[in-house]
């Protein structure tokens, strides 16, 4: 499920600029340390061990993805995503882009990272053949769904999911 940190928005031509400029890259495996602390604050509990191991799974994985945004040498944001070849919610092609996961550095919020990210995200689920992104977050996660919902996806279902063991 999808965690998240909310930005104020940016118009698509100061997004472009960005991109240019490289602020916001396709991580690689240099950057795996300076990750670290991004996904503890995304999944706090994994430990630092586990949060490189996620992060290689999206580095090296063949439908996965991570973009970082920078300031200065600083890695301030983080965006992994994926693609899905099983049912998404509302969705009616495949493969489907998803958003795993999306955090920026709490000194850096309010900046427009998170939109800059989303936006490389696309292009990136683009770049592989999607018609369709999507993402999802808890059903009390408020924070997370006015951020869905700014960022403009359309809210497709709600669901509560039961298991037993048997």
């Amino acid at each position: 499920i999808m965690n998240f940190i909310y930005q104020n928005e940016l118009r698509d031509s100061e997004i472009q600029i960005l991109l240019k400029k490289r602020l916001v890259m396709v991580a690689t495996e240099e950057y795996i340390e300076a990750m670290v602390p991004l996904i503890i604050q995304l999944w706090p509990d994994n430990t630092r061990d586990e949060a490189i191991e996620i992060i290689k799974e999206y580095l090296y994985g063949e439908e996965t993805g991570a973009m970082v945004h920078f300031a200065d040498t600083q890695c301030v944001g983080l965006a992994l995503c994926s693609l899905r070849h099983d049912y998404v919610e509302g969705c009616e092609s495949s493969p489907v882009g998803y958003l795993e996961g999306i955090v920026v550095d709490a000194n850096y919020r309010k900046s427009g990272i998170a939109k800059i990210l989303c936006a490389e995200c696309e292009q990136w689920a683009k770049d592989k053949g999607c018609k369709e992104f999507a993402s999802d977050c808890e059903i009390t996660n408020e924070e997370s769904l006015r951020f869905h919902l700014h960022m403009g996806y359309t809210e497709e279902n709600r669901i509560i999911c039961f298991k037993k063991e048997i």
